[in-house]
């Protein structure tokens, strides 16, 4: 049985719709996606787990995208990295994009390694004029090959630069003005990163534009007290939440998804904190 594909009224400058709540696709969960069919939204899925790569994981997706939207989200595009594109990279989301006909694709504003090593995380970026116009050309030679905008989500990050010049949110801004991409707000990032840099989250609210955002994440972190680690473990917490009550109440309405990545749960338990982002959406709205 193939589930209606998301009809809500675009509420971003890119026509893209609001998809609902989703869950970011797992391995663990396959089996009850395929058998259950839940009452999920949509899905996102990790592009590079699908890339270069046949066999069951491409068959598993293969059905899932017939029932349920998609959405695609990578880790290794390293855009803001000095080295140049990777086109056999890009040229496969692309490829991949059209056979699960993805509804957007997404990637972080960070760069990943240097001199064709990959460090395997997500760096955080020099906020300065020359890295923005920098990978503003870059995010402009992406979306030509991939012929739709590209989605930038705000890491979280634990260490800056000291030739910054701007916030983070500036940054972003100006990036979607220079290069027409647009935002996947993390709000589980942006409290992350407030605990670790000493900002208030409400300022990097207010310097989002929102007719940019299509998607948010959700997810949980470890706080160590001094400082904390964007582990996505769950559940969410408290603090996450009023983020995303505060982020709706400003968007134009963006799809909700939630990240599980460490001690995955059985998808019932996802699912249940995944849709406690009703409560939070209502909230925004009865607000507005």
């Amino acid at each position: 049985m193939t589930r209606p594909r998301a009809a809500a009224k675009p509420g971003n400058r890119f026509g893209l719709p609001n998809l609902g709540i989703g869950i970011g696709l797992r391995s663990v969960h396959y089996q009850h996606v395929l058998e259950q069919q839940p009452g999920i939204d949509w899905f996102e899925i990790i592009s590079d787990n699908y890339m270069q790569t046949s066999g069951r994981p491409m068959s598993i997706l293969d059905q899932i995208a017939e029932r349920y939207p998609i959405a695609m989200h990578g880790v290794s595009l390293s855009i803001g990295s000095t080295d140049p594109l990777n086109l056999t990279y890009v040229n496969d989301l692309k490829t991949l994009s059209r056979r699960c006909k993805a509804q957007w694709v997404s990637d972080h504003l960070c760069w990943t390694g240097v001199m064709g090593r990959n460090s395997h995380d997500l760096l955080p970026m020099p906020l300065t004029e020359e890295a923005l116009e920098h990978t503003a050309q870059r995010v402009k030679q992406v979306q030509d090959i991939l012929e739709m905008p590209l989605m930038l989500e705000n890491p979280s990050t634990y260490v800056e630069f000291a030739a910054s010049t701007m916030t983070e949110w500036d940054f972003l801004s100006a990036l979607c003005e220079r290069s027409g991409c647009g935002l996947l707000l993390d709000v589980n990032n942006i409290y992350v990163s407030s605990r670790n840099h000493g900002f208030d989250p409400i300022d990097y609210l207010d310097g989002v534009p929102w007719d940019r955002v299509v998607q948010f994440h959700v997810a949980g972190h470890t706080d160590n007290g001094t400082h904390c680690i964007d582990t996505h473990i769950g559940p969410v917490p408290s603090p996450v939440w009023e983020i995303l009550r505060q982020a709706h109440q400003r968007s134009l309405g963006a799809a909700v998804l939630l990240e599980w990545d460490a001690d995955i749960p059985g998808f019932g338990v996802v699912h249940k904190d995944a849709l406690r982002a009703r409560r939070f959406i209502a909230a925004a709205k009865s607000a507005a």
